[in-house]
């Protein structure tokens, strides 16, 4: 297994983080989302490309460590990224609605309710990933309602 899919699949080593490396990855991605579209530079275009383009290294790199560190091991982190920027999609970056969209993404990743759970069936990184990913939908639907409602 090379060192780039241990880099990607680990979010640049946060998945080496003793306990709730999930959570610590899900809170950087946050921090990161906020940072980048604070003060009004959000894009659409850049939002849903870089959202791609992480859930396209995750797979690929999710399949490369499986081989050595087995089935959705805690070390893989990179799916917590992918779900959590699936929240955030089309999501106004405002700090509010970053937070609830973390509460709302830990919420439906670690109760993984309506299917989720299903998902880590899949084989290889598609498993890893598409739970992850079917949790950051649910948690889009539920955040666009509130921004609707403007809660």
């Amino acid at each position: 297994m090379g060192r780039f899919h241990r880099l990607i699949s680990t979010c640049l080593g946060i998945g080496y983080t003793p306990k709730g490396g999930g959570t610590v990855a899900a809170v950087a991605c946050c921090i990161v989302w906020y940072v980048a579209g604070a003060g009004g530079n959000e894009s659409v275009f850049i939002e849903v490309t870089v959202t791609l383009a992480i859930l396209t290294l995750g797979i690929w790199s999710a399949n490369k460590v499986e081989e050595e560190w087995g089935k959705d091991s805690s070390k893989v982190v990179i799916d917590e990224v992918a779900g959590m920027c699936i929240t955030l999609l089309l999501i106004p970056v405002r700090w509010h609605y970053v937070l609830v969209g973390l509460a709302l993404f830990r919420f439906f990743d670690i109760a993984k309710p309506l299917y989720i759970r299903r998902m880590e069936k899949l084989n290889g990184g598609w498993g890893v990933m598409m739970d992850d990913v079917l949790a950051g939908i649910y948690s889009n639907i539920v955040l666009q309602l509130i921004v609707l409602t403007k809660i």
